[in-house]
């Protein structure tokens, strides 16, 4: 019976991202995905006729261009249109405007507070500061402390170096900054509640934490270190929704000789005296394998893949204590026109970017802490976006797409499981929070798509619906990762690897733990890495 050289648990972007790196470097390589289409949560899919969602992730910009070049994605279809606009609509009827143009943008704060205005230039040199500290770190694998490995110690000299190349004060703000809350860190700048709230968005996407958490500016970070054609922190969207990302990687995995096979989902993984030998699906049959990478998240991998009796107990301990808690839902929406919104005109770039009515601080903290409570929250945060603005194709002529990313949605309500009555009451919250300040808004629905953390966990297989598979939270990031002494990819079973957005640098649409995962395989393998491009700097 044929043994692949490497079978990838999970279609997903980091799946694949892997899958297309060991293929090329000359391995035969079997990727099983338990739903019939590719993607996890990069996905487009035709719910209605004639209107295509994204269905899960809906906005690019995380994803490493050095992957993109490396697998010649754009080659095979992808393109990344960037935004064009944003705003934070206001309960007074006004609005804060968000441009690409860096001085358009002070001019805009200036309308607000002429202090604001001048110190934006003194935040976003700081904040590109920490971007360029830990920007590098994300395409390398991070070392393991305890270890005195030749390339342990030398990535160790590598971060030792970094922080000695900061001053005393940098080196002050730069740990204040890793552990400090987003709302502390804006207040350091801005005296403005719609300001604040309009740089705060970043530091609780996908988070389950409120904007007063601590460990909530870094979260910020994560969001800012993407790019899009060359101009860093810039956000897009990819040409007929993101599953053109994943479809994109799927042809180059299968230009190069890689195999996919759909509704394959995977029962267990097959464990011989401590080493994996393949995989069993759910209907049986048994795949072997000279070794397995899963892109499972840390919690589904080890503790339903994989027996508890092949695993050490402080390693099991370690894994459940790993956070990984669904605080977000998703609401898709098809529009036959363009909604109004009375404080824009008609024609605003505002339009063709992400929008929200969260307009202070305070609103944010508060959604949280209905999450805390157990229940959706009542005034939710939308991150809401219409693609269809730049990319027609993803509609009928003349009708929209609108995507809306919610927080808060917590994984259990109120300690029971999530119903079709609790569904629609979270889809409501989203519904009347967007017509109050569009005025014929439920008029123009044509169709929603609700996606609560059970229906999320239950198609894409993320734990309690979390998008990160695990919290970015300083205690979580790094060699800790998702656990100390197993953040290289490896696990204790020989020849199980991880490869998901539970180890590191971490969540988004970015494809570095995929890639990281495939450079550690092939380093094992004694097989060449001449084909992996090296992080380059682009701040």
């Amino acid at each position: 019976m044929k043994a692949w050289d490497a079978i990838v648990i999970g279609g997903g972007h980091n799946g694949l991202v892997n899958a297309c790196y060991l293929q090329r470097a000359g391995l035969d390589v079997l990727v099983v995905e338990k739903n019939d289409w590719v993607g996890g949560a990069a996905t487009s899919r035709e719910l209605t006729p004639g209107f295509v969602y994204s269905n899960c992730s809906y906005v690019c910009s995380l994803f490493r261009p050095e992957i993109m070049r490396d697998l010649e994605l754009p080659g095979f279809g992808l393109q990344v249109i960037s935004y064009e606009g944003g705003a934070v609509f206001t309960r007074d009827g006004d609005y804060l405007a968000n441009y690409r143009d860096h001085d358009a943008h002070r001019r805009e704060f200036a309308r607000f507070s002429r202090r604001d205005a001048e110190a934006y230039d003194r935040y976003t040199r700081d904040v590109t500061r920490q971007c360029r500290f830990i920007q590098p770190l994300l395409m390398r694998t991070a070392p393991d402390p305890t270890s005195f490995k030749p390339r342990d110690i030398s990535e160790l000299l590598y971060l030792g170096k970094k922080f000695a190349g900061l001053s005393a004060e940098e080196m002050a703000l730069t740990l204040r900054f890793w552990t400090m809350s987003i709302s502390d860190f804006l207040d350091e700048y801005f005296e403005t509640d719609v300001i604040k709230a309009n740089f705060a968005l970043s530091g609780i996407i996908g988070t389950a934490l409120g904007p007063m958490s601590p460990g909530t500016a870094y979260v910020l970070l994560h969001h800012y270190m993407g790019e899009v054609d060359g101009s860093v922190g810039a956000w897009g969207y990819a040409r007929g929704g993101m599953g053109a990302v994943t479809k994109a990687l799927a042809a180059s995995f299968k230009a190069s000789g890689g195999t996919i096979r759909t509704g394959a989902e995977v029962d267990h993984v097959l464990v011989s005296r401590g080493k994996a030998k393949g995989v069993v699906l759910a209907g049986g049959e048994e795949i072997y394998g000279k070794l397995v990478v899963s892109n499972a998240d840390v919690k589904r991998t080890f503790l339903k893949l994989v027996e508890e009796k092949e695993l050490p107990e402080i390693f099991l301990r370690r894994v459940k204590n790993f956070k990984i808690r669904g605080s977000s839902g998703k609401v898709n929406i098809a529009l036959d026109s363009l909604p109004e919104f009375p404080a824009l005109a008609k024609d605003s770039p505002v339009y063709r970017g992400d929008m929200h009515f969260t307009d202070s601080i305070e609103r944010m903290e508060r959604a949280y802490d209905d999450w805390k409570a157990g229940r959706w929250s009542a005034d939710p945060f939308l991150d809401m976006v219409i693609p269809t603005t730049l990319d027609p194709t993803m509609a009928p002529p003349g009708k929209h797409f609108m995507s809306c990313f919610v927080q808060y949605a917590p994984p259990k309500v109120n300690g029971r499981d999530w119903t079709d009555a609790d569904r629609d009451g979270f889809a409501e919250s989203v519904v009347a929070q967007i017509a109050e300040y569009s005025p014929g808004f439920r008029d123009r629905i044509v169709h929603m798509e609700v996606r609560t953390p059970r229906e999320i966990e239950a198609e894409v297989g993320l734990t309690e619906g979390n998008i990160f598979q695990g919290e970015l939270t300083f205690d979580q990031l790094l060699f800790n990762r998702p656990v100390p002494g197993y953040a290289q990819y490896r696990s204790p079973v020989g020849g199980l690897y991880m490869c998901g957005s539970s180890t590191h640098p971490g969540g988004g649409v970015m494809g570095a733990p995929g890639r990281n995962a495939a450079a550690e395989i092939l380093r094992d393998l004694a097989k060449s890495t001449s084909h992996m491009s090296l992080a380059h700097d682009v701040i």
